[in-house]
């Protein structure tokens, strides 16, 4: 576990806030973007290297700031290019970020807690419960620390990633402002430079917030549906007993339709054996995503032990796309990637090794009002 230091951690600062944090020590606002481009182009972490920033300023930021990235535990190369790091955060926990490459595009998988308190059954990171929310600080060094692995700093025009998702560790909206802070930082020019057609959030389904998420935002979204009907999704995603595939859905809509630009929702779809890959589910599905601007994206069950799923067989997996291809849907079938070294699509476990909050935060997020108001961090913590 990293100590807490005391300073100011400058690494998950967005640009509006770092200018702040200069004005505060009584330098010029301007010194926000040298900074940034230090951190974020070049993968700086000691301020000694910044080379067009004066001795006096960089020593006045050794007294008071740091840039510092979580931990690196290990990282793994699967044997088709997929990588997979295990990081330790400040709760001393650990968390994972994956690596896919295809074709000209990399995508890293980030996570955004250290476990998760929404209990997916089909999912391994659900099964260890929730230890703490990420900081801004953590879930943007992920993406500094597998940029740097690849040596694409200095940031090049041809960089190794190039698309984003939250569809690591936890559940997004639940740590909103840590996220929407990473999530700007990813998008930002002084940043990584990523656009936001290719940044993802993915939810569960945390109506409440994904309006406003629309208020501050305009990143691509995904919804992990994994289900056609309310029975079945609160037996698989159990946060729908609290917000039903009708409130999602019409929150959903809400958003996609602000984007404008012909963008449209993702929606995952995680293929269970004799669960959800039936032909009345297809129909299902097709009924309740008629005319609504998505594109679909099964996700054959990447097994883990004691799930108690199986993936489906190629044929049904074909079937049921083929069901949804008829009807007019846009349909993929992701392809496994890094099961070797356990980083596909709902694999991803971590290791808790800090578990003291995490009963009561598990409780406090199951019991959250019948309003349907989502606790909020008090901000972007550094």
């Amino acid at each position: 576990m990293t100590a807490n230091t005391g300073k100011v951690n400058l690494l998950g600062l967005t640009q509006p806030q770092l200018e702040q944090f200069f004005e505060s020590i009584g330098e010029k606002r301007f010194r926000a973007g040298q900074v940034m481009k230090w951190i974020h182009h070049f993968g700086v972490d000691d301020f000694d290297a910044m080379s067009n920033i004066g001795k006096a300023l960089r020593e006045k930021l050794k007294a008071c700031a740091e840039i510092r990235g979580p931990e690196i535990v290990s990282e793994d190369i699967s044997s088709d290019g997929t990588r997979k790091w295990v990081v330790r955060v400040n709760s001393g926990s650990c968390v994972e970020t994956v690596y896919i490459p295809q074709g000209s595009r990399g995508t890293l998988c980030v996570s955004s807690q250290a476990g998760c308190a929404l209990d997916c059954s089909f999912c391994s990171t659900g099964k260890q419960g929730f230890n703490s929310d990420l900081t801004a600080a953590e879930i943007i060094g992920q993406v500094w620390i597998a940029n740097k692995s690849f040596g694409t700093v200095p940031a090049k025009i041809d960089r190794a990633i190039t698309n984003v998702v939250m569809m690591g560790m936890g559940e997004p909206l639940l740590n909103f402002d840590n996220v929407v802070a990473a999530m700007n930082l990813m998008m930002d020019d002084l940043g990584y430079g990523i656009s936001k057609r290719k940044v993802t959030l993915s939810t569960s389904g945390v109506a409440p917030m994904i309006d406003e998420l629309a208020k501050v935002i305009d990143v691509s979204l995904a919804l992990s549906l994994h289900a056609p009907n309310d029975e079945l999704r609160n037996q698989l995603v159990p946060i729908n007993k609290k917000y039903p595939l009708a409130v999602v859905l019409d929150a959903c809509r809400r958003y996609v339709a602000g984007l404008g630009e012909k963008r449209v929702l993702t929606v995952e779809y995680t293929l269970l054996k004799d669960v959800n890959d039936q032909p009345e589910h297809a129909a299902q599905m097709i009924a309740l995503l008629k005319d609504f601007p998505c594109k679909i994206n099964l996700i054959p069950f990447n097994p883990f032990p004691h799930s108690g799923y199986e993936r489906p067989s190629n044929n049904a997996i074909r079937r049921f796309q083929d069901l949804l291809h008829q009807a007019g849907h846009n349909v993929t079938t992701r392809t496994t990637r890094g099961e070797d070294i356990d980083a596909a699509c709902g694999q991803l476990v971590g290791q808790v090794m800090d578990r003291t909050r995490r009963s009561e935060r598990y409780i406090a997020v199951r019991q959250l009002d019948s309003e349907g108001e989502q606790p909020r961090s008090a901000g972007p913590r550094t």
